[in-house]
């Protein structure tokens, strides 16, 4: 394991304070030794036998003799006392080195909890650090004025959805009701009631457009709801809800349903699977096949849904999770659906803090695997935060 940054502030004090007391004790032990050296020489000319000034010869031997039996004993007790000293004194600046370590880095510990508990519901939260103008106040500070910006654009998003829900529907919707009522109408001609079909099935199309888009940009937004969510019931409601049958390719479908829980909206779930499944019928063959399986592996919720279907080039893979993209990078055909279908999957996912990986299969089609975890952290909220930054 990594140590965290006021370990190794500290480790590092501890280690800078024994390198700088050795060369200090060393430099210490050369000067006592000469200074001791030169002490005694001098102690001893002054002080030679009967007066007399002694000789050269006389000098030498009782200098190699004075240091040999005193001065070794005064540098050991001086080493010995001074290693025991630094010892001492090593100990008590590594525990002050880490309290001033910690007080140092208590700002910055505010900031790191304030992202964690960040979410598109609390954005208005603010570390509002009070102390000097230093490094970690303009930190905060500049955090600070990030959480406003982010605000400011969360709050902007979240009108632009609820405006463009009511404006992009209401004449849709009012479209759709005329059109049916011509249909209906006895008097009609052949030719006025064709046009009306095709007039509504391009209204048809269109509201399945609007709903896709609405749906993406609530989906890369914070989920309001979250709770246990069994999710082969999820699979299950989708599948009832989905067209296992459609006219143009009759397919077979193949479930293994484990148990699995995961932690979400069952709503945004539900509509995940159901993009899936109807992905997979979509772009599939005639007399295909597909196969829908839930399990749990380690600490994941894992959805695979794999079908049949022409050939996906691997590097065409990527792009179709992103929006109004189709095989090929075709955007003309959209009587097979708006091209939202696999973004909208992502989206869910994300917010869901998952992961959604597509592979294509040898002789034709996809296998789309979907990982949710058992319990949703911060880390998704925060990498949320992040994108929107």
């Amino acid at each position: 394991m990594r140590l965290g940054l006021r370990t190794r502030l500290t480790v590092l004090y501890g280690v800078l304070f024994f390198v700088a007391g050795s060369v200090l004790l060393w430099f210490t032990y050369i000067l006592t030794a000469n200074a001791l050296g030169k002490q005694m020489v001098m102690a001893y000319t002054k002080t030679g036998p009967g007066g007399a000034l002694p000789s050269k010869e006389q000098i030498d031997v009782a200098v190699k003799r004075a240091v040999g039996d005193r001065a070794a004993d005064v540098l050991e007790e001086m080493l010995r006392s001074s290693l025991m000293i630094m010892v001492l004194i090593g100990i008590t600046a590594v525990v002050v080195a880490y309290l001033v370590a910690d007080r140092a880095l208590r700002p910055l510990d505010r900031v790191t909890e304030t992202a964690e508990r960040l979410s598109e519901s609390n954005l208005h939260e603010r570390i509002a650090l009070v102390g000097p103008k230093d490094e970690v106040k303009r930190l905060a500070d500049t955090f600070d004025a990030m959480l406003d910006r982010l605000h400011r654009v969360f709050d902007a998003q979240r009108r632009f959805i609820a405006n463009a829900s009511h404006e992009l529907r209401t004449p849709l919707a009012v479209n759709r009701t005329v059109l049916e009522v011509s249909l209906e109408e006895p008097e009609a001609s052949p030719d006025l009631k064709a046009l009306a079909r095709a007039l509504l099935g391009t209204n048809s199309r269109h509201e399945r457009l609007i709903e896709g888009l609405l749906l993406l940009a609530q989906s890369e937004q914070e989920l309001s709801a979250r709770k246990p969510v069994e999710l082969r019931h999820v699979v299950a409601t989708a599948m009832e809800q989905a067209d296992l049958h459609p006219r143009r390719r009759r397919v077979t479908i193949h479930q293994d349903l484990g148990s699995a829980m995961a932690e979400g909206d069952p709503l945004f779930l539900e509509r995940c699977v159901f993009n899936l499944i109807e992905n997979a019928i979509k772009y599939n063959v005639r007399d295909g096949e597909i196969w829908v399986r839930v399990s749990s592996e380690n600490e994941s919720a894992v959805i695979t849904v794999e079908n049949t279907g022409p050939v996906v080039p691997p590097y065409d893979v990527d792009d179709l999770f992103e929006p109004f993209r189709r095989l090929s990078g075709d955007r003309v055909r959209s009587e097979r659906g708006s091209g939202l279908g696999l973004s909208i999957v992502r989206a869910i996912v994300d917010a869901h803090g998952g992961t959604v990986t597509a592979l294509p299969r040898p002789e034709g089609g996809l296998v789309v695997t979907v990982g949710l975890p058992r319990r949703a952290g911060a880390a998704a909220r925060a990498a949320r935060v992040q994108r929107a930054v």
